[in-house]
């Protein structure tokens, strides 16, 4: 009985001093505000000057890709097919379908707006939106 009576003394304690303690008001000079205020701002303006994302175009990726796809199958056809001639020209439908892939890309680039539609936006760190 003693025992639960010292602790629940010692509980009151111990919550006084959170109270008291959560009542301290230690507000800082109006002159140290105003210069924290004013740096601040100063560097959310000089943040928001600068664009919140980059933006990275993708367009010329699938024009790369056709373009890698076809000459392996071309070097496979050159090495893989023994007959001179039906390598050569297995080779150059690969060369022209991977032409083609550019033309279009090209062409794709002009007429569409491919460019936006294919462009990742990167956030950049510590910069506001």
């Amino acid at each position: 009985m003693n025992d639960e009576r010292f602790y629940t003394e010692k509980e009151k304690n111990l919550d006084e001093l959170i109270r008291a303690s959560m009542k301290l008001a230690d507000e800082p000079a109006p002159e140290l505000n105003q210069r924290l205020k004013a740096a601040l701002y100063q560097k959310e303006a000089a943040m928001k000057k600068q664009p919140a994302t980059r933006a990275l175009s993708l367009w010329y990726l699938p024009m790369i890709l056709n373009l890698a796809a076809f000459a392996m199958l071309a070097a496979a056809a050159l090495m893989v097919i023994s007959n001179t001639y039906l390598s050569y020209f297995a080779a150059g439908i690969c060369f022209y379908i991977g032409l083609a892939g550019v033309l279009l890309t090209i062409v794709g680039v002009k007429r569409t707006n491919m460019k936006e539609d294919i462009t990742i936006h990167i956030r950049k760190r510590g910069v506001l939106a």
